[in-house]
């Protein structure tokens, strides 16, 4: 069993952690106004991050899963909101198209996602229906050659400067989740129509937003897999975009320790550093307990990727640790700072804010819960998909 990274993983590391570093400086502000960059998601194209773990025949860089959760974490350490653009692009979209859609399909849509030419995003989420999948209102009715969508989306990140959005509709409402299909939507079709959400408590330099379809006709070249396959795939993004949540929990973890090793050096009570107390280094030993532990959940769940394996269980797991992880190593921070931490003087307390989310989004705690739970007792198993996600294979 090797836990080592190999040294493309380290260059990948140090590249990231660069450009992470140049802009980090604009997220203060952006998160204070509550504005998102999209200059700074073009960057990242061209960086080719978006488009790290895809073939190199579908216009990406052909690294493996591991590579895409050290992306999520070294992004994340900087802000959520940068990791963010990870999650949603790459694992929620991109992924699913290599695992589901057609060649014709992932020749127009994922090459240029991949590419960074195209920003992509995942629309399940409606105003009334968040774990309750099917709980959905938006349906798609078939008419000729082209399926007439209606509905709405809601909480969907990348919402107001997305390209594309893979998009699931209800084909046929009696069937319940078996009735359930999935779409790529153009934002320059017809009714469709996006807004942002203000005022959120968290990931404020990120774009979260709503998704109106007005009697949108989607062609029907458009849809992913077959009619009622929507849930699976639906499913299966979950699973990749959970493991970017999950490393990306990881690097925001590891910040809030950083922030608070450095503070805890600097500020002196009682006549010695704080870090000196027994009951500060008790706030430490905790937070790299949950680290470490989160760590290794997560890029197991990267190996399983690698090999080809299911790992929904996994991914869950490492998900649900993870995220809770980041916000108690973030609150200990905010208590190792004091007074400090409750300001925006410094960072952790947009590291708290931040991580509060991901205890929501992409299944809440409450929902991984279930799944260990049904696992366990075996009322839970994994069935063959039509299409599993491409295995890593390196190239020559």
């Amino acid at each position: 069993m090797d836990f080592s990274f190999t040294d493309e993983h380290k260059t990948l590391r140090q590249a990231v952690r660069s450009f992470a570093a140049e802009v980090a400086p604009t997220i203060p502000e952006l998160d204070k106004k509550h504005e998102y960059d999209r200059k700074t998601i073009e960057r990242m194209g061209e960086e080719g991050f978006l488009g790290v773990c895809i073939p190199e025949k579908y216009g990406g860089a052909g690294m493996d899963y591991i590579s895409l959760g050290i992306l999520s974490e070294e992004l994340e350490y900087v802000d959520t909101s940068l990791r963010v653009v990870m999650s949603v692009h790459v694992g929620l979209n991109s992924l699913g198209l290599l695992q589901w859609a057609n060649e014709e399909q992932k020749q127009k849509y994922l090459v240029p996602q991949a590419q960074g030419k195209k920003i992509a995003t995942y629309a399940l989420t409606e105003p009334n229906a968040g774990s309750d999948v099917a709980g959905m209102q938006t349906t798609a009715t078939k008419e000729g050659d082209y399926y007439i969508l209606r509905g709405g989306k809601m909480w969907i990140s990348l919402a107001d400067t997305a390209d594309q959005f893979l998009t699931f509709a209800y084909t046929d409402k009696s069937k319940k989740h078996h009735g359930i299909s999935a779409f790529i939507v153009e934002r320059g079709f017809k009714g469709v129509s996006t807004g942002s959400i203000k005022d959120k408590l968290g990931v404020r330099a990120g774009n979260t937003g709503f998704i109106n379809y007005d009697e949108v006709a989607v062609p029907a070249e458009n849809l992913v897999g077959l009619e009622g396959e929507g849930f699976k795939i639906a499913m299966t993004c979950l699973d990749n975009g959970r493991y970017t949540v999950a490393a990306g929990s990881v690097g925001l973890a590891k910040a809030a320790r950083d922030a608070a090793l450095k503070y805890a050096h600097e500020r002196e009570a009682f006549g010695v550093e704080i870090g000196k107390h027994q009951l500060v280094q008790r706030l430490f030993a905790h937070m790299v307990r949950g680290i470490e532990t989160a760590e290794l959940l997560t890029y197991r769940a990267g190996w399983m990727k690698n090999m080809g394996l299911r790992n929904t269980r996994e991914t869950a797991l490492a998900k649900w640790h993870a995220t809770n992880v980041a916000q108690e190593c973030a609150d200990a921070a905010i208590q190792i700072h004091g007074a400090y931490g409750y300001s925006a003087e410094y960072p952790v307390e947009r590291f708290w804010r931040n991580a509060r989310g991901a205890r929501i989004y992409e299944g809440t705690d409450q929902i991984q819960e279930l799944i260990q739970g049904q696992y366990a007792l075996g009322y839970r198993v994994d069935k063959p998909l039509r299409k599993e996600l491409p295995k890593y294979e390196p190239s020559d």
